[in-house]
């Protein structure tokens, strides 16, 4: 019974140290932008492996820097209802449980802005029930510290959208060779369709169904409702 009772203590331990870690780092975040993100080093580090000459390419820029096109893309696509839930879209989240008893696995995730936000910054890509139990800790922190226009900030600028590249700016100059404001409708659009699996868009760049979600995210965004009004 010792060892049980070391081992729950050291266990408990971690956590709480794990995040009080996390809770000082949204604390900074509110002010100063992440220098990397615990999901960019894993995949630089994987990408060391498979593709060794990728290089990090990471800018950020400030929220006014980056286009409403791609504001309201984003929020079409990944999380209609940002501006009004408090990190969780519980009806997603059913949605996605009842999709992963179906499956008998973790498939669907339900994810939120925040969430992918928390997971990004301080997860890995696993998908076992802790980690997502760890995610929901974190996106709770960052709700209670971070306003909306902040945690929305963040997101755009530490997304994947390609090999090493991270962040709307380094996106929209690679793909575009424009900066993120100057993004025009279509291009936001065509951006958030990637999301979901950007280095297989990059390997499939004629790919039909990027077109499709593309034109999907147009017809939505005329509604995405934006954490600072923008229009």
């Amino acid at each position: 019974m010792s060892i049980v009772r070391n081992l729950l203590i050291i266990l408990v331990t971690i956590f709480l140290l794990f995040n009080a870690y996390v809770y000082g780092s949204l604390l900074t975040y509110r002010a100063v932008a992440p220098h990397r993100t615990m999901f960019m080093l894993l995949r630089m580090h994987e990408l060391a492996t498979t593709h060794p000459d990728t290089q990090l390419n990471y800018q950020w820029v400030a929220y006014n820097r980056i286009s409403p096109n791609l504001k309201k893309a984003l929020i079409a696509s990944e999380d209609a209802r940002f501006a009004e839930h408090d990190g969780f879209d519980w009806n997603g989240i059913r949605t996605a449980i009842k999709k992963n008893e179906h499956q008998g696995r973790i498939k669907a995730g339900g994810s939120t802005i925040s969430q992918q936000l928390a997971k990004n910054l301080f997860l890995s890509e696993s998908r076992h029930y802790w980690r997502k139990a760890e995610e929901a800790v974190i996106t709770s922190l960052l709700e209670a510290t971070t306003n909306k226009d902040r945690i929305f900030t963040l997101y755009l600028n530490v997304i994947e959208w390609g090999y090493g590249v991270f962040g709307a700016e380094a996106a929209s100059e690679t793909i575009y060779g424009r900066t993120a404001m100057q993004l025009s409708a279509q291009q936001a659009a065509k951006l958030a369709a990637r999301v979901p699996r950007p280095l297989y868009y990059v390997d499939h760049p004629h790919d039909q169904e990027i077109r499709r979600k593309a034109n999907v995210i147009l017809r939505r965004m005329g509604s995405a409702q934006l954490p600072d009004n923008d229009q």
